[in-house]
């Protein structure tokens, strides 16, 4: 744990400090205090079902792990098994072997959320739009089985890293229903007008508020919070985009990693003004299927936004759910 603290950004610890306690009033000392302690945070195990998974369910139950139940908030979501554990640590990670498939995923299991959220049916076309590094693509193909997913990611380091987890998550067998592209996602919208299904936006261009306060380097930092401004602008362009690859009937999802008002809420409430043809749905089922293991903040215009607390640390995670009519 020591090592983590010693890389915490006192600059953008100040810039959150100022803006959350604001924002979030008395519910900020205990989430700043998840986010800035490594020592508290927890992980989940999402296990991979093209493998034979029986000894490592085993195992994770005799350290205490329990089955993420999605309280039938989700029509298929039973099918994805993610273990979670109440107490901090992280089950050891397994390498990347070349032609070898790998048992299980580490993640924030607040990142199933959005694909629980999309809720994909079998044969649908899928878009996830920014999906390195790729957990949320190896998820919703647990979820179910799509006629496509079009996984996208505009970042060469990155889209090198999705491509590396696919193949590591996903056997031969199965690659003919993924296609990978390098895109800006907001060209995608007129490349593939009227061609999803669902379309999924976990966005790596947000605040990214638990990494970006270990940041070790104080320039980059600085850069960083000059450029938050702009941040809702390129949101609100990635989802237009998104609206515009839809088929009329299709939904969206829409997620970032961020406490940020200004880039969740904020950025449906501006595409709700603008946009005629998507209107929000409703997510209250989810959090009340799903309190017992999430603690989601009141009353979120549009959305939900889970909030990092002791013995739940996942998250921050904000989900919005459009249709297109």
């Amino acid at each position: 744990m020591g090592r983590f603290r010693k890389h915490l950004c006192r600059l953008v610890l100040d810039y959150v400090d100022q803006r959350y306690s604001k924002e979030l009033g008395d519910h900020w000392p205990t989430i700043r205090e998840v986010l800035t302690d490594p020592g508290l945070w927890q992980y989940a195990v999402l296990l991979n079902n093209y493998q034979n998974t029986v000894e490592t369910e085993k195992h994770l139950l005799t350290l205490g792990y329990h089955i993420l139940s999605n309280g039938n908030c989700s029509n298929n979501g039973e099918q994805i098994k993610c273990y979670i554990n109440g107490k901090p640590g992280k089950f050891p990670s397994q390498r990347h072997q070349t032609g070898k498939i790998k048992d299980y995923y580490i993640l924030s299991a607040s990142s199933l959320l959005p694909v629980l959220t999309l809720d994909v049916k079998d044969g649908e076309m899928v878009l996830d739009m920014c999906a390195a590094p790729g957990g949320k693509s190896v998820a919703i193909l647990q979820y179910a089985s799509p006629g496509l997913l079009h996984c996208n990611e505009p970042d060469a380091h990155r889209s090198m890293w999705l491509r590396k987890t696919l193949e590591s998550f996903v056997p031969p067998s199965h690659m003919n229903v993924l296609s990978t592209s390098q895109l800006d996602g907001r060209l995608i919208g007129k490349l593939y007008a009227s061609s999803y299904d669902k379309v999924g936006i976990v966005l790596p261009y947000c605040s990214n508020d638990r990494s970006s306060l270990f940041s070790s380097d104080v320039e980059s930092a600085k850069s960083r919070i000059s450029q938050k401004k702009s941040l809702p602008i390129i949101q609100t362009e990635l989802l237009r985009s998104a609206i515009n690859a839809l088929r009329p009937g299709g939904t969206l999802v829409y997620s970032t990693c961020t406490l940020s008002k200004a880039e969740n809420s904020d950025v449906i409430s501006n595409i709700l003004n603008f946009c005629s043809d998507v209107t929000p749905l409703d997510l209250s089922h989810m959090a009340n299927a799903l309190s017992h293991e999430f603690r989601f903040a009141e009353q979120v215009p549009h959305g939900l936004l889970v909030l990092p607390d002791k013995g739940k640390s996942w998250g921050p995670m904000f989900v919005s759910k459009l249709i297109k009519k």
